[in-house]
C-alpha cells in the first residue's frame, strides 16, 4: 500500500503539482481514507520526500539501463534525455517551482542527489566519448560536466524563457544539440547529424503537443 500511495502521489505532485495536491488529494483518488495515508507517511512532507527519492530511483535505474544498451556515447545522451522526460512529465516547470518553493530542503537535498548522478553519468559519458573518438581529446570531462548541469538547471529559469513559448523539452533538444557541437569530433558530428534526422523524421508524424512544440 505504501508504494501504492507513493505511486499515485508522484504521479500527481508531477502533472498538478508538489503544493496543488492535498492528502484528501490522493486518498480520494485512490479510494483510500485519509487515515490510511498517514499510517505510512507522518505528513505530507514525507509523502512528498519520499516521491522524490522515488524519481530519483527510478530515473537512476532507467539510465543504468540505458548505459547496458552499449550504445554510441551521442545516442546514450540522445536516450537518457527522452527517459528523463518521459519520466518527469516533461519537466512541467510548476510542479519544480511548488517543490522550490514550498519544500525548499527537500528540494534542495533532491538537486544535490541529481547533481550527483548527473555529474557521474556525464562524466562517463564524455569519457566513453573521448576513448571512442565521438568528443575532443582536449575537453575536460569533469568541467564540461558541470557546465552541462548548469545549462540544464537553467533552462527551467522563466525570467529567461517563456514556458508557454518555448517548453522545457523543446529548449533541452536544443541544449543537448547545442552541448554536443560543441565538444564533438567530426566523426561525432556525422553522428549527431543522423541521430538528429531520424528524430525530426519521427517528430513530423506527431502532433506538435507530443514534442513540445
Amino acid at each position: 500500500m505504501k508504494e501504492k500511495i507513493t505511486e499515485k502521489a508522484t504521479e500527481m505532485f508531477l502533472n498538478i503539482g508538489f503544493k496543488s495536491v492535498t492528502m484528501d488529494d490522493i486518498s480520494n483518488e485512490m479510494g483510500i481514507s485519509k487515515k490510511t495515508v498517514y499510517q505510512f507517511f507522518r505528513n505530507k512532507s514525507d509523502l512528498v520526500a519520499h516521491s522524490c527519492n522515488t524519481i530519483l530511483d527510478t530515473i537512476s535505474k532507467d539510465i543504468e539501463e540505458v548505459e547496458s544498451w552499449n550504445l554510441n556515447p551521442i545516442e546514450e545522451m540522445f536516450e537518457a534525455r527522452k527517459i528523463i522526460l518521459r519520466r518527469l512529465k516533461n519537466e512541467k516547470t510548476s510542479p519544480v517551482y511548488q517543490l522550490e518553493k514550498y519544500y525548499p530542503k527537500i528540494y534542495e537535498t533532491l538537486r544535490k542527489e541529481r547533481f550527483e548522478m548527473m555529474d557521474g553519468c556525464l562524466i562517463d559519458n564524455l569519457r566513453k566519448g573521448i576513448e571512442r573518438g565521438y568528443y575532443r581529446a582536449d575537453i575536460n570531462p569533469v568541467i564540461i560536466s558541470r557546465i552541462y548541469h548548469n545549462g540544464v538547471t537553467g533552462l527551467k529559469e522563466k525570467e529567461f524563457y517563456d514556458q508557454h513559448i518555448y517548453p522545457v523539452p523543446y529548449l533541452m533538444n536544443v541544449f543537448l544539440e547545442y552541448h554536443i557541437r560543441a565538444i564533438a569530433t567530426p566523426k561525432g558530428i556525422d553522428t549527431l547529424s543522423e541521430i538528429l534526422v531520424k528524430d525530426r523524421n519521427k517528430s513530423s508524424m506527431m502532433p506538435p503537443s507530443a514534442i513540445g512544440l
